[in-house]
């Protein structure tokens, strides 16, 4: 499987965000890689509809996501994986997902977590998640949709005395 793309974005699947990264790395496929939604049908068919057409989308557990890597029926199709948590993206990396950089999108707020940014609060997991993939080199990107300027998490969590 080639990786172009890894996002977090615990919206997971939509419309103008979606259809912006799938034109920029011509993807054929997106696995959403969440074991909520994996568990809700109603929820998979949804996120299904929301994909750009003509590429496939496919809901899978961590679990599932972590078998597939290095399966060779996949070797040559071109792959976005969204998961709704850093921690989840993390399993991927260390399952032998090779990436250079993580998109971050959005991390909604709810009790425990803080705003990091308009779209971006974290929780103490998150920030364990992110310190992981920056010991490895791995560029955090924060930006919504591929045209957008490019800014670097960890400098802002650094910024904000949370790393």
């Amino acid at each position: 499987m080639q990786v172009q793309l890894l996002r977090i974005d615990s919206r997971l699947l939509h419309g103008q965000v979606t259809t912006s990264w799938a034109k920029a790395f011509r993807l054929d496929r997106i696995l959403v890689v969440d074991d909520a939604a994996a568990h809700d049908s109603l929820r998979q068919v949804l996120l299904q509809q929301a994909a750009p057409v003509g590429i496939s989308v496919n809901v899978l557990t961590v679990n599932q996501a972590q078998r597939l890597i290095g399966d060779p029926r996949l070797a040559s199709v071109r792959v976005m994986i969204i998961t709704a948590t850093p921690e989840s993206a993390r399993f991927l990396i260390e399952a032998g997902i090779t990436v250079r950089s993580v998109n971050v999108g959005s991390l909604s707020f709810s009790a425990g977590r803080r705003m990091v940014t308009n779209a971006v609060a974290v929780d103490a997991n998150d920030i364990v998640a992110f310190r992981w993939m920056h010991a490895r080199g791995i560029q955090l990107d924060l930006r919504q949709v591929v045209r957008d300027s490019s800014r670097d998490l960890w400098r802002i969590l650094s910024e904000k005395h949370l790393v």
